[in-house]
C-alpha cells in the first residue's frame, strides 16, 4: 500500500483516538493543575501536616513511574473490589501524576518570588492566606506557564502509555490499524506526524499565551 493509501485508510481512526487522546491531556492537565495548587500551597505554606503530607504524596508520585501507577489502578484495584474502566484508570492516572509534578513547578514559581513582597503584605495588615492569594499566588501562575506548557505536552504523549491497559487512545487505534494492514513503519510514521503537529500547534498557543501574560518588566529568557 502506498503511503496516501495508509493515510486515507487510517485518519479517520486515528482522529477518533485523537479526540479522546486530546480530552484525557485536557483533563489531566486542568485537574492536576488543580490539585498541584493545593499540594503546593500545603508543602510551602501549610503546617506541619500538611506539608508532610504534601510531600509524601508528590514523591510517591514523582518517585514511580506512571506505567506501574496506571497498572495499579487498573489491573490492582479489582483485587479489592474497585473495577475501573481503562479510560477511567488513564484519568485518574494521569491527573495524580500531573498533580505531583505541577505542584512542584508552582513551588518552584512561588520561591523565585522575593519574601518582601509577603512581608509587605502582612505589615498593612493582610492575614497569610489573604496575601497568598492575592499577591503570591496569581504571579508564581503566570511565572509557571514556561513549565506548565512541557507538563501539557508531556502529558500529551504519555497518554499513548494508556493504549497498555485499553483505553481507545490514537495509539491503542495505530495498534488496530496495523495489526490489519500490517504497515507497522507507515502507520506509526504517521501517528508520529500527527502527535508532531499537535505539539507544534500547542507550543505556539502557550507561547502567544505567555507573551499576553508576561508580568511587565520581568525579565523572560526566550526558549
Amino acid at each position: 500500500m502506498s503511503f496516501w493509501q495508509i493515510i486515507l485508510l487510517s485518519m479517520p481512526k486515528l482522529l477518533s483516538g485523537l479526540t479522546v487522546t486530546l480530552y484525557m491531556t485536557v483533563f489531566a492537565a486542568s485537574v492536576g493543575l488543580f490539585f498541584g495548587i493545593v499540594l503546593c500551597l500545603g508543602r510551602v505554606y501549610g503546617n506541619k501536616f500538611a506539608r508532610l503530607l504534601s510531600s509524601g504524596f508528590i514523591e510517591l508520585i514523582r518517585g514511580t513511574p506512571m506505567l506501574v501507577q496506571l497498572f495499579i489502578l487498573y489491573y490492582g484495584l479489582p483485587v479489592y473490589g474497585i473495577r475501573l474502566t481503562p479510560l477511567v484508570a488513564a484519568l485518574i492516572g494521569f491527573s495524580i501524576n500531573s498533580a505531583a509534578y505541577q505542584a512542584e513547578y508552582l513551588r518552584g514559581s512561588i520561591q523565585s518570588i522575593g519574601t518582601g513582597q509577603m512581608k509587605a503584605a502582612l505589615s498593612i495588615g493582610m492575614k497569610k492566606w489573604q496575601a497568598v492569594r492575592c499577591i503570591i499566588l496569581p504571579q508564581a501562575l503566570r511565572r509557571v506557564i514556561p513549565a506548565w506548557t512541557n507538563e501539557f505536552i508531556y502529558l500529551l504523549k504519555y497518554t499513548s502509555m494508556a493504549y497498555i491497559i485499553g483505553a481507545p487512545e490514537m495509539m491503542a487505534q495505530a495498534k488496530f490499524i496495523a495489526s490489519r494492514n500490517f504497515e507497522f513503519f507507515k502507520v506509526y510514521l504517521l501517528t508520529a506526524a500527527v502527535y508532531l503537529s499537535i505539539v507544534w500547534v500547542l507550543s505556539f498557543v502557550f507561547s502567544h499565551l505567555e507573551k499576553r501574560l508576561r508580568i511587565p518588566g520581568m525579565v523572560v529568557t526566550e526558549r
